[in-house]
């Protein structure tokens, strides 16, 4: 059995190319330096670069950094690294449909609807008290064309015994891509294999989409995926199966985000890692079968409708990656249980990526990219390392970790380093949501904009009063920036309109229901010409809380600008204005 300090072995010097053939005449190639200076010139132009600055500062500026703290580069250059496995798939992936809800017969309807629009699998996930229903959710189903992953709550024994009823019952031998959906860390892992590998069929499924929804990051996640892979590999080796008869039972289940690079790197490294390990179980010759699933935090409650872009996005990156399975879930998945239309967008999301942008035509058609070769190498080194920790310290330690990506991406959500567009950026308080019955499997997991929607679930009472500073031209930059701020908390504005003087500003006020909060948003001009007496004249009108759009002052009690936390700032309004 595999050795978890055991490090990966040392990457080979790619083999040349002989008869090289030349893309660009002699005056076309570009040297590293004459990229950096074009670069540098660009940033320079935006202020992101000073004139004192070297060229060569581009590399960090244009560096985003991971949650792992894994740098994503603007542009690759050579490295000595692995060139990334290569999936088994060559064609089409696996379109996998998530079917679940109390009705077996509407699942059913909603199984055969996607079934008839293209889906090729499903995944069934039912509670264990429903194993008696699965006979209607599957009536139907031509379980020798179409793979069922279960997925049940609590013991599997009871939906895998249906299972067998339902396939004795029709005498057919079902599709081999069907998984008994056995947890890799569940007491059952070994009965399930037992029976899958009589079956003929898979039996068991590593799901680090579990870590995902509980907030791990993209390395937390792999690593633990090879600690659950290698739990379930000791117990059924323990349990008399062959290190490659375990392996080939096995499916792993990732989360596909709309941080397009680090998913497509995520899951080219989850291959690396897993061939590892099986090479140093003395195992080789079994693929590592990926199930990806677009990410279920990553949704918004609110503007829904940009779960479609992020759904694609992801869906895309997994494909790139090389996903033998692709489940996208449905826009209005946040809502509650997804609706027929929402169900036929995700599954049409597949057939545009296979059928008309043809991105499965290409096994690995990220691989020989330098910067996604680097961070697949970089994914997989970290995640080897989380690997050896959840081995050393176990999962408890593991859960402080993860407790601790989370609080970093709360307060980079807070301070809208990473915006939620929609929700943080852009938010429509005027939207009106589709509404949707209850879907417990929202309940588990807590999307990454929760704190924002919580604030948009129970909006302020009263608005604030946006104190715009001269003549529109003058105060639209700040003003749309407030606006937008307050609205992702919730908070309304009635805005002055264009103004030319304290008294006309301080009569808007009055006649706006003298709001308790004012924002004032002008030019830097305006705040220096008449900022002060204006934040005066607010607060002799009636005002109690003076912010400024901007940067701090000494006349204003609280001031809103790039960078600030929004969350603690939308806290400090909605106290001022309950």
């Amino acid at each position: 059995m595999t050795d978890a300090s055991a490090t990966p072995p040392p990457p080979e010097a790619p083999t040349p190319v002989p008869g090289t053939l030349a893309l660009a005449r002699p005056e076309d190639r570009h040297t590293r330096a004459e990229w950096e200076a074009a670069a540098a010139a660009v940033l320079r132009k935006t202020g992101r670069l000073g004139d004192a600055d070297p060229d060569d500062a581009v590399w960090e500026k244009l560096t985003r950094t991971t949650l792992d703290g894994i740098g994503i580069t603007p542009l690759g250059l050579p490295v000595e690294t692995y060139a990334g496995l290569r999936p088994a798939r060559s064609t089409g992936w696996d379109i996998r449909a998530l079917v679940s809800g109390p009705d077996p017969k509407l699942v059913n309807e909603a199984a055969l609807a996607d079934l008839d629009g293209g889906v090729t699998s499903l995944w069934v996930h039912l509670d264990e008290q429903q194993s008696a229903d699965l006979a209607t959710v599957l009536d139907g189903v031509l379980l020798d064309l179409a793979p069922v992953v279960l997925d049940g709550a609590g013991d599997p024994r009871p939906l895998v015994q249906a299972l067998l009823a339902v396939v004795q019952e029709n005498g057919i031998t079902p599709h081999a891509d069907t998984n008994l959906g056995a947890d890799a860390l569940g007491d059952e892992v070994v009965d399930v294999a037992r029976t899958a590998r009589e079956l003929g069929v898979r039996g068991v499924v590593v799901d680090a989409v579990d870590a995902h929804d509980r907030g791990s990051s993209d390395v937390q996640e792999l690593g633990y995926s090879l600690w659950a892979g290698v739990r379930a590999l000791r117990a059924l080796a323990d349990a008399g199966f062959s290190v490659a008869q375990a392996a080939a039972t096995l499916e792993f289940r990732y989360a596909a985000t709309d941080e397009q690079f680090p998913t497509i790197a995520k899951l080219r490294a989850a291959r690396r890692l897993w061939a590892r390990v099986l090479e140093l179980s003395e195992a080789s010759g079994v693929e590592q079968r990926q199930h990806a699933v677009t990410s279920r935090p990553m949704l918004s409650k609110y503007d829904p409708y940009v779960n479609m872009l992020r759904g694609t996005v992801a869906a895309f990156a997994a494909g790139v990656g090389g996903a033998d399975a692709i489940t996208v879930l449905p826009f209005d998945s946040p809502l509650g249980a997804p609706e027929a239309f929402g169900r036929r967008i995700a599954r049409n999301v597949n057939h545009l990526l296979i059928d008309e942008s043809h991105v499965a035509a290409v096994a690995d058609p990220a691989g020989g990219a330098y910067a996604v070769e680097k961070l697949t190498d970089d994914l997989a080194a970290a995640a080897w390392a989380e690997f050896q920790l959840l081995e050393k310290d176990g999962i408890d330690a593991f859960e402080e970790r993860v407790a601790a990506t989370v609080a970093r991406r709360e307060a980079e959500i807070a301070r809208r380093k990473r915006p939620l567009t929609g929700l943080s950026e852009f938010p429509n308080l005027a939207e009106s949501l589709p509404e949707r019955r209850p879907d417990p499997l929202n309940d588990a997991v807590r999307r990454y904009g929760a704190s924002f929607e919580a604030l948009r679930d129970e909006p302020a009472a009263r608005p604030v009063f946006l104190a715009t500073l001269g003549p529109v031209a003058q105060h639209t930059a700040r003003a749309t920036f407030a606006t937008n701020l307050l609205a992702a908390g919730g908070v309304a504005v009635e805005v002055a309109g264009a103004t030319s003087g304290v008294d006309e500003l301080a009569g808007r006020y009055r006649a706006a229901d003298s709001p308790a909060v004012a924002c004032l948003a002008g030019s830097d001009a305006a705040y220096a010409e008449w900022g002060a007496a204006a934040a005066d004249a607010l607060r002799a009108a009636g005002a109690t809380y003076v912010i400024i759009a901007g940067k701090p002052v000494d006349y204003a009690d609280d001031a809103c600008g790039v960078g600030v936390d929004a969350l603690a700032f939308l806290a400090r309004v909605r106290e001022r204005l309950s």
